[in-house]
């Protein structure tokens, strides 16, 4: 072992520890890692981050990743927001039952799984009921355009490469297939009805939610004019919105700079809609 840099100071990070909770219908055990914030204080109740993730077969597990990625959790921490991520329903690493338990069933089972996790943790305290808000990418991005058009409970929501439209989604995506797999099989000209319940463009008229859109301009899995759709309607609907677009950005930031980003340009979304002038946290 080394001691290279003796003199930096690291910087204070969030315990996170893991929960679980049963799923609404009664079929399974739900897992999540929620990370408290920094200086957590357990007679306060604090701003609660969902952080949905991709796939859906991803899978958030208890380790810690020294390298960039696309949301900086500690940075929040660091904030005083609460991070809860949950593995939902089709997420992998809990066998095939539940890996496969939301096909064709894209934003109903698997996000009655996140709001109940979300209620465990306004339960235990951590978590003010009325300081909730929503950020997801890809798959994670696809749920939170679908849950601001269920849930009026988030006080803003951020979409990272977000698939609202399945219709249009399915035949300009490089991974149609997939797509089509997780639809039960049926392409979208033999169930269009299906297509349209599975996504957020045909509810949009829903959402109340201020909803950011952040896309990357070469993404080519979830095509750019995905989160142009949401971005469009929503501004047309009167809902409170902004569109980051990140440059030469395929499914995903990869540049150090625009990695680092992404987090500020979430947190400044965030702030704007909780907690324009007030305090960080709240008490119970």
């Amino acid at each position: 072992m080394t001691d290279l840099h003796a003199d930096v100071e690291m910087p204070e990070l969030g315990r996170t520890e893991v929960l679980s909770w049963e799923s609404k219908d009664g079929r399974f055990e739900i897992e999540g890692l929620l990370t408290y914030p920094v200086d957590y204080d357990p007679s306060r109740s604090y701003p609660l981050i969902l952080n949905v993730h991709g796939g859906p077969s991803g899978v958030f597990v208890q380790s810690f990743t020294g390298s960039a990625s696309t949301y900086n959790l500690q940075y929040f921490a660091q904030e005083g927001y609460a991070v809860l991520r949950p593995n939902p329903r089709g997420s992998s690493g809990y066998g095939r039952d539940f890996r496969f338990a939301n096909v064709r069933d894209w934003g109903y089972g698997d996000m009655d799984d996140l709001m109940e996790g979300v209620d465990e943790v306004i339960d235990m305290g951590v978590a003010h009921p009325d300081s909730l808000l929503l950020m997801g990418w890809s798959y994670g991005g696809y749920m939170t355009s679908f849950a601001v058009t269920r849930t009026d409970r988030f006080k803003a929501a951020s979409m990272g490469a977000g698939l609202p439209n399945l219709v249009s989604m399915v035949t300009t995506t490089d991974i149609g297939e997939y797509l089509v797999a997780h639809m039960g099989g049926e392409e979208f000209w033999e169930d269009y009805e299906g297509y349209e319940r599975h996504s957020a463009m045909y509810r949009i008229a829903n959402v109340e939610t201020p909803t950011q859109v952040i896309h990357g301009e070469n993404d080519l899995r979830v095509p750019f004019t995905q989160g142009q759709e949401f971005y469009r309607a929503l501004g047309r609907l009167g809902v409170p919105t902004e569109m980051i677009v990140l440059p030469r950005t395929p499914h995903g930031p990869r540049e150090p700079k625009l990695q680092m980003e992404v987090s500020k340009i979430i947190m400044k979304w965030f702030d704007k809609h909780l907690r324009p002038s007030g305090p960080k946290i709240t008490t119970e």
